[in-house]
């Protein structure tokens, strides 16, 4: 029963640390820090789904150690290392942390609504707390691979942590991944590409966080689409995701055959006027 609270309480060390080495000016740790809480912060809830073992004050532990893993320590890293000293940058800072427990707010409020369609528990009102810290910390990761530039300066960072923040309490559904699956057919695809992810990872890691980070970024209009489509079609969320994106391509298919059609018509109506020709009436 208490090993998910203890996955917590890890997360939120790992977390604090990480601001004390930002502060120390070891920017790499820190960063490591903060994607081995945002890793910590994912188990937790599994494991405690798994061992039959949530408990309320353990949903109430993870809310408040999200609130200082991924608002707080983001917050305060990139005070100490791209706005030190800077009153600008506190309050970019302040907003931030504010953005994050306002976004925490929320998702506890809406967890607890049970008049919810059963297709929300598949997506996230806007962008979740531990991508939101690891989206404020791409312009360090990029420092630590490619060293000072535009990427660190302090305009820049400043307009990024806002746009972070904007998204975190924004209402663009996001995946919360929680149902995806993986055909069997494809298992072997799916598995070289995690095996390239992990070796890129391990080589550049830095680059292999950017492009999660890129990745992540480009998947929010897919997300926004499918929750339009499942909210105007709540009857299919109860069948499988194969089985959705089947529905999906029934209802395109039939749109094709009339565009061509009417496509052709036009164009032999252009012809037929190009030639000179005309269709023979009765009296003809």
């Amino acid at each position: 029963m208490i090993l998910p609270s203890v996955l917590t309480v890890a997360a939120l060390c790992a977390g604090l640390t990480g601001v004390r080495f930002a502060a120390a000016g070891k920017v790499d740790l820190a960063i490591m820090l903060v994607v081995v809480a945002a890793i910590l912060d994912g188990l937790d809830g599994r494991v405690a789904r798994l061992l039959g073992a949530a408990t309320k004050i353990g949903a109430e532990l993870d809310s408040l150690a999200d609130a200082i893993n991924f608002g707080v320590t983001p917050a305060l890293i990139l005070y100490f290392v791209v706005f030190p000293g800077s009153p600008a940058g506190w309050i970019v800072a302040l907003l931030f942390v504010v953005a994050m427990v306002l976004r925490l707010a929320r998702f506890n409020t809406l967890a607890a609504d049970p008049t919810a369609p059963a297709y929300t528990k598949d997506f996230f009102v806007g962008v979740p707390a531990p991508a939101g810290a690891l989206l404020v910390l791409a312009p360090l990761a990029a420092q630590q691979e490619w060293g000072t530039g535009w990427w660190v300066s302090t305009p820049a960072v400043a307009v990024w942590t806002l746009f972070v923040a904007a998204l975190t309490v924004s209402r663009i559904p996001t995946s919360s991944f929680k149902t995806m699956t993986v055909q069997p057919a494809k298992a072997a695809g799916v598995l070289v590409l995690v095996a390239g992810l992990v070796a890129l990872m391990l080589t550049y890691p830095y680059i292999a966080l950017l492009v999660v980070i890129a990745i992540y970024l480009l998947h929010i209009p897919f997300a926004w689409r499918s929750k339009r489509w499942v909210a105007s079609h709540p009857s299919a969320w109860d069948s499988k995701p194969a089985e959705r994106r089947a529905i999906r391509r029934e209802q395109r298919r039939p749109l094709r055959p009339r565009r061509r059609a009417a496509t052709a018509g036009r164009g032999g109506r252009r012809s037929a006027a190009r030639l000179g020709l005309r269709r023979p009436t009765r009296e003809d």
